[in-house]
């Protein structure tokens, strides 16, 4: 990838369904979320979003979600999407996303993701995947990314899947509290960490973690920037311009609605670039790609 070409780069992109029609989560809380959502009901496949995204000459960091553990449904193939954004590495970045569950055998995939797959970080959910970021459950992915000097981009605040479903599909909220990536960061220090999505209705915790530690960030997925807390949008602006990533939610949230929503904002001039492209440059470490000798 070549970020030149770009004019953003999207941090948060999922993959729904595989190549032989099996979705990423089981069927009552894809039509949970898709209605949350108000998305469409069909879902891209990776050369499709890589069509999209080329369209608009916009960088796509792909994953899924593994909540086989939690829920017993198979999780989408880390290979294949790693081979579909290798397919297409003009406009993809592919991460993983392994159950913590899955314990040390996960971390060891993971390591092979890395080395002979090209995957560039890891997608955890803990709501999802029912594991709270402090309890030492994801701790051995989580070696593995920060030894490979990979980022680890974590759900955090309130998610559609589960909505309105008979107790919220046994999804509890309080794990995605972002302060308890508070903690993470204490205990892995130069592991670079996303809090995903405006964090509500924890966001003045996401924002205070973000700001005291340096290896932590903020993705702005998942919401339109109309709905932004208008704290989020003044610290964006100001304290953590060099901390805070554009990121869709596509398919949920489309990059087209985002960006548009975000031309209504009143930010600074210098600061939208940061935010569009330049701070994923750095944190997914495209500003290195082909200068080692």
């Amino acid at each position: 990838m070549d970020p030149t070409n770009l004019k953003a780069i999207d941090v948060h992109v999922h993959v729904e369904v595989d190549c032989n029609g099996h979705m990423s989560l089981p069927d009552e809380f894809v039509a949970a979320s898709t209605q949350y959502f108000g998305a469409e009901t069909v879902k891209p496949n990776i050369d499709a979003i890589a069509a999209y995204y080329r369209e608009r000459q916009i960088g796509a960091v792909l994953f899924s979600v593994d909540i086989e553990a939690f829920t017993g449904h198979p999780a989408l193939s880390n290979e294949e999407i790693a081979a579909g954004a290798a397919a297409h590495p003009d406009v993809l970045i592919p991460f993983a996303s392994i159950d913590p569950a899955k314990g040390r055998a996960g971390a060891r995939r993971l390591r092979v993701l890395i080395e002979e797959h090209g995957v560039r970080g890891l997608k955890l959910h803990p709501s999802i995947q029912n594991f709270a970021p402090d309890d030492g459950t994801a701790y051995p992915l989580l070696e593995v990314a920060q030894e490979y000097g990979v980022p680890v981009l974590f759900h955090t605040g309130q998610t559609g899947i589960g909505a309105n479903m008979r107790g919220g599909g046994g999804i509890r909220l309080g794990l995605s509290n972002p302060i308890l990536l508070d903690e993470v960061a204490v205990r892995f220090p130069d592991l670079r960490i996303i809090m995903a999505h405006p964090s509500f209705p924890w966001q003045d915790e996401a924002l205070a973690v973000a700001t005291h530690k340096p290896n932590v960030y903020i993705d702005l997925s998942g919401w339109s920037p109309k709905y932004f807390p208008p704290q989020l949008v003044r610290y964006a602006n100001t304290l953590l311009a060099d901390k805070v990533l554009f990121g869709s939610d596509y398919p949920m949230i489309t990059p087209d609605r985002w960006l548009a929503d975000f031309a209504t904002l009143e930010m600074k001039p210098h600061v939208i670039p940061k935010i569009l492209k330049d701070n994923a440059i750095r944190v997914l470490n495209l500003d290195t790609e082909g200068k080692e000798s």
